[in-house]
């Protein structure tokens, strides 16, 4: 796979071009949606009708209203909606043209050497914007104190994320194989000065780019969604940003991808793959931090219009010396 050199000046200047964009978009996105919804006094824009359900299949609207539970995602372990891995193009939450929503989500993932509890919000905005907070500690459990760092060291980040939807409308657009496609960023701040500042030496702060596209198959009740993202970052951020040396700053294309299959309005299963960048293995000596593509099989439960459950099986890949496989569980509520 080719690398994508960006130089880290451009790299800035367009991260600071992106979020400026989104926050002018602020001033136009909430009436832009205004023809993806039921007009005042009960009028439908016969340009864009209310999706049809298949006869004999199960409702999958959720009681008054046009959104679809579940299809805004759940909460990745970066903030964003989508799956547990990997961004969509959804804006999270039920929140429609004119309304604000705002969800949090708190995730624990344990594997065999480490834990990963993430925690954060995210606002809707006009199923136009989201805005997002994430805040990610990784416990070392027994390997920090084997390498010389104490028992259950943690090294933490956080992640400002900001996304907007710029076609496509994933649950209206039934008569188009049109996806509805988003852009994103994240910017990751590292707080570990011991092993990704210090022993390491790696960048501590980067943003990743990403472009989304999720199409929905209410006949089927399918999902899919694909995401392209450039990034530099080793293991999500958590191993800091670009080789070792200051080498190996080129931001690499990287695929993600989802699918989701809805057994019953409250309860969709499914499962993701993403890949990431292989920046740091062998920088002490053999295979040590090589990284591999993640990948997991989920299933989640609507409890309600405002909690979702999910639980998933994750395979993380190599981390550090050896393959990680994980137990996931993720709590959301939103309003």
């Amino acid at each position: 796979m080719q690398s994508v050199h960006i130089p880290r000046s451009a790299a800035r200047r367009r991260a600071a071009a992106l979020f400026a964009a989104l926050g002018l978009a602020l001033g136009w996105a909430l009436p832009a949606l205004a023809d993806d919804q039921p007009a005042a006094g009960g009028q439908t824009d016969t340009t864009m009708p209310a999706p049809e359900i298949p006869a004999g299949g199960p409702s999958l609207l959720r009681d008054g209203g046009a959104r679809l539970l579940l299809t805004g995602g759940v909460s990745t372990i970066e903030g964003a909606a989508g799956g547990g891995l990997v961004p969509w193009a959804l804006i999270g939450g039920y929140g429609a043209a004119r309304e604000v929503g705002i969800q949090a989500f708190a995730t624990g993932v344990s594997s065999e050497d480490f834990r990963l509890y993430s925690f954060g919000a995210a606002a809707n905005l006009g199923d136009r914007i989201e805005l997002s907070l994430a805040r990610q500690n990784f416990h070392l459990r027994g390997v920090g104190a084997a390498i010389g760092l104490g028992n259950d060291f943690v090294i933490s980040q956080t992640i400002i994320g900001a996304k907007l939807r710029l076609i496509g409308n994933a649950v209206l657009d039934q008569n188009t194989l049109l996806p509805q496609i988003s852009v994103g960023a994240e910017h990751k701040i590292n707080d570990d000065t011991v092993v990704v500042g210090g022993v390491l030496g790696l960048k501590r702060a980067d943003t990743d780019f990403y472009l989304a596209a999720t199409k929905l198959f209410l006949g089927q009740n399918l999902l899919l969604n694909t995401t392209l993202r450039l990034t530099r970052a080793n293991q999500y951020g958590i191993l800091g940003f670009g080789g070792l040396g200051g080498k190996g700053m080129a931001y690499k294309p990287e695929f993600e991808g989802s699918a989701a299959y809805l057994l019953t309005r409250k309860l969709a299963i499914g499962g993701e793959l993403r890949t990431k960048p292989n920046r740091l293995e062998g920088a002490l000596g053999g295979t040590t931090f090589r990284e591999d593509a993640a990948y997991d099989a989920f299933a989640a439960w609507a409890v309600g219009r405002h909690l979702s459950i999910t639980a998933a099986y994750a395979g993380l890949g190599k981390i550090a010396l050896r393959n990680q496989h994980a137990a996931y569980l993720s709590l959301q509520a939103g309003f």
